[in-house]
């Protein structure tokens, strides 16, 4: 059975290995393996996650995890970006446990919280041609909205980011 709880010190890492595993998984034929690793390297380091662990606000709702027993199965953060506006910064989930509705409840966990500090609306930059991604916010009532240069490129990169929302 799988349970959602918020993140804590004894979850980091698995939350560095199922955003690492996840994030190899979804972009490893889209986006280039330098790519990928600078990525994993500055976001899912043990640093990093310890401290978005321990310090949460409006703007960082922190980490919430899905645990099977005390297995990390799937992890989610996000935060508010405006008075009424939340948005998912990350969901990434163990590559062979997509399709158990673990994405879902994480969703879910990090929308209540979202709704409770006043937030309305909700926003997830996906990469173009994630297609692991965008079916899954899709079918949860995102709505694409447009398009930009993805957050982490470099000078001789050009991977492109959708932009959806939803209401909530």
């Amino acid at each position: 059975m799988i349970t959602v709880v918020k993140a804590g010190i004894q979850h980091i890492e698995g939350i560095i290995k199922v955003c690492s595993d996840g994030y190899r998984a979804t972009y490893m034929e889209t986006h280039s393996s330098e790519y990928i690793e600078r990525i994993i390297k500055d976001f899912y380091n043990y640093d990093r996650v310890h401290k978005e662990v321990l310090n949460t606000n409006d703007s960082w709702n922190g980490y919430f995890v899905a645990l099977q027993g005390e297995e990390v199965a799937g992890a989610i953060g996000g935060g508010l970006i405006d008075k009424d506006k939340g948005e998912v910064f990350v969901l990434y989930l163990n590559p062979d446990r997509r399709g158990e509705g673990i994405g879902t409840k994480l969703l879910r966990a990090l929308t209540e919280v979202q709704k409770s500090k006043g937030a309305t609306e909700q926003w997830v930059s996906v990469s173009q041609g994630n297609m692991k991604g965008i079916p899954f916010y899709e079918a949860r009532g995102f709505q694409f909205v447009k398009e930009q240069g993805s957050f982490d490129n470099e000078e001789n990169e050009d991977y492109i980011s959708l932009r959806y929302r939803r209401e909530m």
